[in-house]
């Protein structure tokens, strides 16, 4: 592992495993030179710009509720300690530590492709994930603006999208988002892990405050946009105890759906995670990975399909029944109404697309 000398403000990652492809391996040694009264210089965030060939991935996991995704980003600057993104930046030759958030890829052009995409005639619609694998409003968004780029050709093509956020910027683009949503084209789930501000600044650094999650519900509800409260992930001993009073607190800010998933710790994120465990909260670490081992059959994660999601067994179980309770008395669905797929209009082909295959009809 690359050194790392405790939390770096700012981030999650409390250790930076080596990426697990590269043929190297660098260790820490102590010469007597270095970090005597040296205060360490703060970790900036570095962008990469990546000119993608396509950008919809389709999926077949039985798991989730959509087959077409879109992630405009490599990498994600919130920083959450449990990501189960992490362990992608290895097959870009970096490390899911901190490098996961602080060395990030922005696909610009990814509109332009996605036209390209839309365009052709063997598209299948269906509705569309945006920032599945990363938040596509994580900071950077600001000043990259590729989601919002990416939006504007799903409005004017009348195409579905489905938005997984924990970022309040998504309120920037409420002017498109209200007028989707009127079509019947757009919902988001706001993802909020605990109400414990206090948690929520070391689990999870650079995502908007819990409280500020809410008021984002209260904004995109007022707007018009069907808004779902994603408990994710529900941590063990650390977070389950608030699943009532988070399933509450996403209804009264408008919330008319909610679902929630299990801590995940595939590959490189198990090491991960519970480091930051031992770091930040050393009296429960142990508890914690117990109560996972116990939803995973001993392990501290199975992917099975069916399984990896909620986990098996009287803690898992439990934990079925209070979120199915808490969610009726709460007056909140399963899922939100279907997206409508049947607004959809091409974009116009290329010229150069057209010129090498059949021409227009019209």
């Amino acid at each position: 592992m690359k050194p790392v000398h405790g939390p770096t403000k700012g981030r999650g990652a409390t250790i930076d495993p080596h990426a697990r492809f590269e043929p190297t391996r660098h260790e820490p040694f102590d010469d007597g030179w270095a970090g005597d009264g040296e205060v360490p210089a703060p970790l900036r965030t570095e962008v990469t710009v990546e000119h993608p060939r396509s950008v919809l991935s389709w999926n077949q996991s039985p798991d989730v509720p959509f087959e077409l995704s879109l992630n405009p980003y490599r990498g994600c600057e919130h920083g959450c300690s449990y990501c189960f993104a992490r362990p992608a930046h290895a097959y870009v030759g970096l490390s899911p530590g901190l490098d996961f958030e602080s060395r990030l890829f922005a696909k610009v052009g990814a509109a332009e492709c996605l036209r390209r995409e839309l365009a052709r005639p063997s598209h299948r619609v269906t509705p569309l994930a945006l920032g599945i694998n990363t938040d596509a409003y994580q900071p950077i968004e600001r000043e990259w603006r590729i989601t919002r780029e990416l939006l504007e050709v799903l409005a004017e093509t009348g195409h579905p999208v489905s938005i997984v956020t924990k970022s309040a910027l998504v309120e920037r683009d409420l002017d498109l988002l209200g007028s989707m949503a009127e079509r019947g084209l757009v919902q988001v789930a706001v993802s909020v892990t605990t109400l414990d501000r206090g948690l929520s600044r070391h689990l999870e650094p650079r995502a908007a405050a819990p409280q500020r999650r809410l008021q984002t519900v209260e904004r995109l509800t007022a707007a018009g946009v069907p808004v779902s409260l994603l408990v994710a992930p529900l941590i063990p001993v650390l977070t389950d105890g608030e699943l009532e009073a988070l399933l509450d607190a996403g209804a009264a800010a408008g919330a008319v759906a909610a679902g929630y998933v299990l801590l995940r710790l595939p590959r490189e994120v198990a090491p991960l995670f519970e480091d930051w465990l031992r770091t930040h909260h050393p009296l429960k670490a142990d508890h914690v990975l117990q109560r996972l081992r116990e939803a995973h059959g001993g392990k501290l994660y199975d992917s099975t399909f069916g399984h990896r999601m909620r986990g098996a067994g009287p803690y898992a179980e439990l934990l079925r029944q209070r979120f199915r309770l808490a969610r009726r008395r709460a007056g909140l669905a399963g899922r939100l109404v279907e997206l409508d797929c049947n607004q959809f209009v091409p974009p116009a082909r290329p010229q150069k697309a057209r010129s090498e295959g059949q021409l227009d009809l019209f």
